[in-house]
Order: structure tokens, then sequence, then C-alpha cells
């Protein structure tokens, strides 16, 4: 068995793929469908929308496997990714890629097998759409440009999904991004015994600025605010803008302490920017905070309207603050 080699761009392209927040998220019937076609169209036993992170092959639609991952390192896809257009193995035992592969020489029993390389704007390959049989078979050119066709929606599908879940004003997560992040982020803490932490922050007298400096303005505090959380945050905090003026970032293994010492860096930021700005106005902002213990009976909508009660318990300390701070 030969290994796939590790393509030069391989930081940009698990950047890529990451971004698109996708990974370990639950089975979508537009993605299934295409599998499904694929497999009745090509008469195979089995095909994949797999995607090739740094140390597995995750599959987001599988049709005739009870398996969601295997190994990279045994991976057909880890090949296909190397080459620009549909990687075609009519027979794997008279491969020397793949005469001895693990998954040739037990189940699956891969014999045959084609893949095209999912191609994202930036020119990297995150995966493949595959088909996959336990028969050697031939592949022709119309039969290589079919299953292109379909693994150029697969594509386009899979940029949707981060079209969809980043906010097009400040460039981070929306409201669906967070949740797709925020549900894998407490699964994994519940699998390895992490805390995780939820902070809820609302944008003070945000109307007022609309009202007073125009909506333009109101955007770019919004914008803003969003670069001073990215900026206080870690990057492997989920950070999002909720709805409107509403922000909320979780954060993993983090205690009351280091919770406290990153909501003090936050605000010093702030403080720096109303010093610097030279804006006639203010951003302050009220905010909640709540902590899920690993495995803790708590799903991510109670843990949402946890921090929400709190935020407004905050609030309600600022209530005397009527008027947008002007200098």
């Amino acid at each position: 068995m030969l290994l796939a080699p590790i393509p030069d761009n391989e930081y940009t392209r698990l950047e890529t793929l990451r971004g698109l927040n996708v990974l370990d998220t639950i089975a979508e019937e537009r993605f299934d469908r295409i599998t499904r076609l694929a497999k009745r169209l090509f008469s195979v036993s089995i095909s994949v929308v797999s995607l090739i992170d740094s140390e597995r092959q995750w599959f987001k639609s599988v049709q005739g496997l009870d398996i969601c991952e295997t190994r990279r390192d045994i991976s057909f896809c880890g090949h296909a990714i190397n080459q620009q257009h549909v990687l075609v193995v009519p027979d794997a035992l008279k491969d020397e890629r793949f005469a001895d592969n693990p998954l040739v020489l037990a189940a699956p029993n891969i014999r045959f097998y084609a893949g095209y390389p999912l191609t994202m704007p930036n020119g990297v390959r995150v995966g493949t759409l595959c088909i996959i049989d336990d028969k050697p078979r031939s592949f022709s050119k119309d039969d290589e440009a079919a299953l292109e066709d379909l693994g150029k929606i697969v594509a386009e599908e899979l940029l949707s999904i981060q079209q969809n879940t980043l906010d097009a004003l400040t460039g981070i997560s929306n409201r669906r991004g967070f949740e797709l992040l925020a549900h894998k982020a407490i699964a994994y803490g519940d699998r390895l015994g992490f805390e995780t932490c939820l902070i809820f922050f609302d944008l003070d007298y945000f109307k007022a600025i609309n009202d007073q400096f125009g909506h333009e303005e109101g955007d770019t505090a919004l914008k803003t605010f969003a670069g001073l959380l990215i900026d206080s945050f870690r990057e492997s905090d989920i950070i999002a803008r909720f709805a409107g003026d509403e922000f909320v970032v979780m954060l993993s293994q983090s205690d009351e302490v280091s919770v406290n010492s990153v909501l003090q860096r936050f605000q010093q930021c702030i403080n720096q920017h109303n010093l610097q700005s030279g804006k006639p106005y203010h951003l302050r902002y009220s905010k909640g905070v709540a902590h899920r213990q690993a495995r803790q009976s708590l799903s991510l909508n109670d843990y949402l309207v946890k921090v929400d009660k709190a935020m407004f318990v905050d609030k309600e300390k600022h209530h005397q603050r009527t008027q947008i701070d002007v200098k």
C-alpha cells in the first residue's frame, strides 16, 4: 500500500475545510439525495461524500456503509484530492497503491473506485464525491463527466453551508453557524470531560446610535464590536453575531478564573477603543455568563435561555443609563 502524498497547500486546505463549518454535522437530505442518485446511476454498492481532515476521512453523506469515517492513511480519497480530475481505479487488487489496503483485503472489499475531487474557489480540494464497488469494472469518459457534474453540485452545496453560516456584515458566524459549531463543541466537551462557558453580549443604546448617527454608523459599530471580540478571545472560541446587536461567545475548557480574565481583557479593548476611536459615542454593552459542566443535562437551547436571563440581569443594573453615552 502506498500512502497518499500530503498536498503542498495542506495548511490552506485544512483551513478551508474547517471554515466550511460542516465537519461532524448531521446528515442532510441535499447531500444524501446526490449520493443516492450516484449509487443508482452507476449501479455501485457504495456512494460517499468524503471530506479529508488531517487524520481521517469523514463522511458527510454515505450510502451502502454503516460507518461515518475511516483513517486518512488508508483512504482512496486521500489520493484523489491530489489531482484535478476524477481518479479511477478499475481494479484495486491490480493497483500497487491499494492492493494490500485493509479496505481492499477486508470489508468493504473495494475493487472499483472513482472519486471526483471537491474543489473550492481558492483551488484547494477538500474531499471527494466517490463511488465504490466490490467488483472490478471500467469507467468511461462519459461516466467521468457525469460523476464530475454531480461532484460540482456537492461543492456548491458545501459553499452554500458556509455562506449560510456567516454573518455578511461582520464576517463572523451567524446564529445558524453558531448553533452548528456549538453543538459540536458541547459534544466534544461531553466526550472528553471539558466544561464550556457561554457569554452573551448585548450592545447598549444601539438604537440610539442608529437614530442619531445613521444606520451606516450603526453597521460600523457592529463591525467594530465583532473585531474587538476576535482580538480578545482565542481562535478556538466560537464567536458569533446572534441577532441584531446581540453577540455570543462559547469557550471550551474554561474555569471561572480564566473567563473573568478574558472578560477583563475584552473590557480593556473596549476602553481603549472608546478613548482612541474619535467617535461621538462610546461602545457599551451588557453581558451574561453561564457555565455547563461536561455531560450536564443542559441542551443548547436551555443553555442559551440561561445565559440570556443572566444578560438581562446585568442590563437591569444599567437601567439608569437611559441615554446614549456621547462625548
